[in-house]
């Protein structure tokens, strides 16, 4: 039996029309796949429907750690003991799906990290700030947890590095993802003020200074990250990060000075 036999796919999502489809299609190979919808009204619904190894759980949106949390319990009663986890705007890549088929993994081996290959508009990105994540894990024992903005995937046992990546490919409108960033921005402030700056990462201590990191994030992405090469997708991401940085010091900066 195939690894990949023993997965079952995780997927969250809410008016992906604009990117589901291509997720899905790259998901061929999977015998179940679980999307918890937030309520969709853009076709994303109809688009899982027709597709025959998908299926669709409509669940009203709190926050990503229980929908996250609420998703592995629909995957707790499948008889795969492995998830893969993802977006509704990734799309994994065939040298990964074949590393995948060839998993053995060991008994005390609780996940697997994957790195992302960022694109514009179907465009690859020779290098993003896109951090890898532990996408492919044992389902027994598994929760995630918010940080920040973000949720966090705990497993039991040791976590290793899979070679092959996923795509990131986002193609919903730009006033879509500044309304996202704006929501990201609040809860990563919220997280920044409030963790101990000791166990904050070195980019999340910049960050809460609330003038440093929109400083460094556009020559870092353009020159550091060479997207300066990359041509216009280059700088639409570039600004991209330096826009999320910035959302994110004036949610420092406001709250400092409204204490």
């Amino acid at each position: 039996m195939s690894f990949l036999d023993r997965v079952t796919v995780l997927i969250l999502s809410y008016n992906e029309a604009a990117n589901i489809a291509r997720t899905l299609a790259a998901l061929s190979w999977a015998r179940r796949i679980v999307v918890i919808d937030s309520g969709s009204d853009d076709g994303t619904a109809d688009i899982v429907q027709s597709v025959a190894n998908a299926e669709l759980v409509v669940r009203p949106f709190d926050n990503h750690e229980s929908q996250w949390n609420f998703g592995l319990a629909q995957c707790r009663r499948s008889e795969h003991d492995w998830v893969l986890a993802l977006d509704a705007d990734y799309r994994v890549s065939e040298p990964l799906i074949e590393e995948m088929r060839r998993l053995e993994p060991a008994s005390e081996v609780g996940g697997y990290e994957v790195g992302f290959r960022y694109c514009i508009f179907g465009r690859p990105l020779r290098a993003s700030l896109y951090p890898a994540v532990i996408a492919l894990y044992r389902r027994a024992g598994a929760r995630y947890e918010q940080v920040g903005h973000t949720q966090r995937v705990v497993v039991g046992g040791r976590v290793e590095r899979l070679h092959g990546t996923i795509d990131h490919d986002d193609r919903k409108p730009l006033s879509r993802w500044l309304l996202s960033q704006i929501r990201y921005a609040r809860l990563e402030a919220e997280h920044l003020l409030s963790a101990p700056p000791g166990k904050l990462r070195r980019t999340d201590r910049l960050r809460r200074t609330g003038w440093a990191a929109p400083l460094l994030v556009l020559p870092y992405t353009l020159i550091v990250r060479r997207c300066l090469f990359e041509g216009w997708p280059g700088w639409l991401y570039a600004l991209q990060r330096l826009l999320a940085e910035t959302l994110i010091a004036l949610e420092i900066a406001d709250r400092r000075l409204r204490k």
